[in-house]
This record gives C-alpha cells, structure tokens and sequence, in this order.
C-alpha cells in the first residue's frame, strides 16, 4: 500500500530527469550553433557549458538548503519556473543577437536543472530499499537517456542549419551579409525554445495539483545523531563523500568533454557535416547511452556497482586512446561507443557517494550537484588545447585523464570507512 502511495510521486519526478538530459546534450548542438551564430573560437564557444555548470556549482548549496528547510515540492516548483524562465529568454537573446544574453538565458535554465537534480536524485534513493538505491537509481536515470538522444537528433534538425562556411569565405563577405547570417542562424533557436518554455510551464501546473510526499531519511544511519553535523561541510569527513566529490567533478568533465566538441572533432578527423555528425551523436552515442543505463541496472544484479564502474572506466580510457591515436571512422566510432560505458557513472558515483549518511544525505547530494561544475571546466581546458595545437582531437586527452581519476574511486575512493564508536 505504501509503495502504491509512492507510485505517482516516482513517475512525475522521473519524467524530470529528461529536462536535465536535454539541457545537457542540447549543448554539443548550441557550441558549434553559436561559434557560428557569434564567430567564436573554441575556447569561446566552450563558455556555453560553463555557463550551464556553473549554475549547478552555485546554486547546488542554496537549493540543498531551500529543500532542507522546506519541502520536495517546493523545490521542484522552483526548478521549474527557473528552468521555464530561461528557455523563453532565448526569444530575446536571439533578438538582439547577443552572446552574452544566451549565457545568461543558460545560466538561469541550469539553476532550474540544479534544484530538479538536488531533489531528483536523493528522493529516488529514498523511496525503497536501502540496499538496491544504487539500482533504483540507475533504472530512474534510464529515463535520463531519452533527453540524451532526443536532444542531439532534435536540435541537429532544428537548430543546425547546415550551413558551414569557411574562415575564408567569412573573411570575404560584406558587412551586410555576414551579419544577416549571422542572425539567420541566431534565430533557429526560438521556436523550439518557445516550445520547451511552454512544455515546462504546463509541469509546474501539473506537479502544483500533484500531492509530492515529503520522505524523511533514516535517522540511525551512519554519524545522523552527531552533533555539526545536521546539515554543513562536515559531511567531506567521510572519506567516501569527499572521493565521490571528485570522481564526480571529473566524470562530468569527461561526459561533457567527450560530447560537447563531437561536432567538431567528427569534421576534423573524418570530414562529416554538421547535421550528420549530430544525427550520429544523438542515433548512436547517446541511443548507446541509455542502452548502457538499462544493460547496467541489468549487470548490477550480478556485479557489485562499485566494480562495474572501475570495468567501465577503464574501458571508457581505452576507447579514448584509439580516438586520440587513430583517424577516420575508427577513431569516430570509439568516441561514439563511449557513452555506452559512461552510462551508470553519474547514478553508481552518487548512490556510492551518499551511501549510509542518514540527515547527512541532502547536503552530501548537494555537494555531488555542485561538483558538476566539473563540466564547464574540462571543455574550457579542451577548447585552449584545440585553440593551442588547431587540432581538436588532441583535445580528447582531457576525458582520457577523468577517466582514470573515476577509476581510482572505483577501485579504491568508494569504500566506506567505518569511525570507532
């Protein structure tokens, strides 16, 4: 009967895992769309995903305490309207042809996505056995992977015009033409931004009707009854929380690495357009992407988490060897194959992360939110290689160098250490 009681709850916050997704994985259309759109240069254009982290890195504390001191529900609401905000702020920015408008546009969509997440990811590991979280979570980010491949072949079809001009016919337009191309292809991104705004907007109706429980934490879990430790930064004392910290800021760098620059790094070593390099993106790497979240909720029944995520690391590095060492379409489908295997790393790292934390468990889950700041960093470090050596596959040694650090916490940063009473 209580689980029934929950069975609502759990379908409309799962849905909201697609609204990250697609944030996330719209960007590696939006990065080549507005280097375009604005004339930027790698390094400039790797911004978009800084602006989107760096929301998550200041906001994840602040919505960690709103929720904290107010409900699930309230929270959600609040994501919600900041995600609904931003995504029709792109009908202006695209207006007045700024750059700066659309980071800020991006900026306020991911403060949105940092409260859903807050809450998102926590909630479901609540709601069931505390042995099968790491499970449960894996199956609710499964759902994660629809925005993941929705959002490349959507926005590659939508927003991506197709049009690539060289640096040397740009060089030779007049002022006139370049800058009406420039805004032609600023404006593709306001219909299907309108169209998300208005999506969002009837969610926040829905889940205002909706009655969200407000689940409490087992209280008897591991340090809940220390003095301090409530709700601070008291929780990096476990060894495991601090780990998963980590692990998590260069997962997202890798993720968002390894996506963020396909467009780009599918031109240069085997000379794919736009539009079909993110139809491969979208059809294959993240469709392999939520393939490997079901297959890894699957193996998770025979496999320890912790192992299946040290298996999957390595592989991950490995594949990225080929795509720095080789050309053409082995290197291409070795980037591509990596999603598969970056799948259950997000949701394994977080379930291991907040294992056993009791009051503890919504501020450890802010500092794993707030620790995707790693996203807007490793592109930035990628564009500077690209900018540095003109060669964006050298760029790929950034995810390598992640994935090592995710493998180190898989084999040994996980482990819960256990205080002396």
């Amino acid at each position: 009967m209580s689980k029934n009681k929950y069975l609502l709850p759990l379908i409309l916050v799962t849905s909201l895992f697609f609204l990250w997704a697609f944030l996330h994985n719209i960007n590696p259309i939006l990065i080549p769309h507005l280097k375009k759109a604005c004339q930027l240069t790698d390094t400039q254009s790797s911004f978009i995903d800084s602006a989107v982290y760096l929301g998550y890195f200041l906001v994840a504390i602040p919505a960690g305490l709103f929720v904290h001191k107010y409900s699930y529900k309230s929270g959600i609401i609040v994501g919600l309207v900041l995600y609904a905000l931003g995504s029709l702020l792109f009908i202006p920015a695209a207006n007045a042809h700024s750059y700066t408008f659309f980071l800020v546009a991006l900026f306020i969509i991911a403060s949105g996505a940092t409260f859903l997440e807050t809450i998102a990811n926590p909630y479901i590991t609540l709601l069931g056995d505390k042995e099968t979280s790491a499970q449960r979570l894996n199956f609710a980010q499964s759902f994660n992977g629809v925005g993941a491949f929705v959002a490349p072949i959507i926005g590659g079809q939508v927003i991506l015009s197709g049009i690539e001009h060289t640096p040397e016919e740009i060089k030779n337009m007049m002022p006139e033409q370049l800058a009406a191309y420039m805004q032609s292809e600023a404006n593709t991104v306001k219909l299907p931004y309108m169209i998300i705004g208005g999506v969002v907007i009837l969610l926040i109706i829905l889940f205002v009707f909706t009655r969200i429980p407000d689940v409490k934490e087992d209280d008897s879990a591991v340090d809940s009854h220390a003095p301090g430790t409530d709700f601070s930064a008291r929780v990096l004392k476990h060894s495991h929380v601090a780990w998963s910290v980590i692990a998590q800021f260069f997962y997202i760098g890798a993720q968002v690495g390894v996506g963020s620059f396909f467009i780009r790094y599918a031109k240069y070593v085997a000379d794919i357009g736009e539009k079909e390099a993110a139809f491969l993106l979208g059809s294959i790497a993240m469709v392999g992407f939520m393939v490997g979240r079901f297959a890894g909720t699957f193996f998770m029944k025979f496999i320890d988490a912790a192992k299946l995520l040290s298996i999957y690391a390595g592989i991950s590095a490995l594949l990225l060897v080929v795509a720095l060492v080789t050309k053409g379409n082995v290197a291409l489908y070795a980037v591509m194959a990596v999603p598969f295997f970056m799948s259950i790393m997000f949701p394994t790292i977080f379930a291991l992360g907040i294992k056993g934390l009791g009051k503890e468990t919504k501020i450890a889950s802010s500092f794993l939110v707030m620790s995707i700041i790693g996203g807007g960093v490793a592109p930035l470090f990628m564009g500077m290689i690209s900018d540095k050596t003109g060669s964006i596959q050298m760029a790929y040694i950034v995810p390598l160098l992640c994935f090592l650090v995710i493998l180190y916490f898989g084999v040994k940063g996980h482990k819960v250490i256990k205080k002396a009473a």
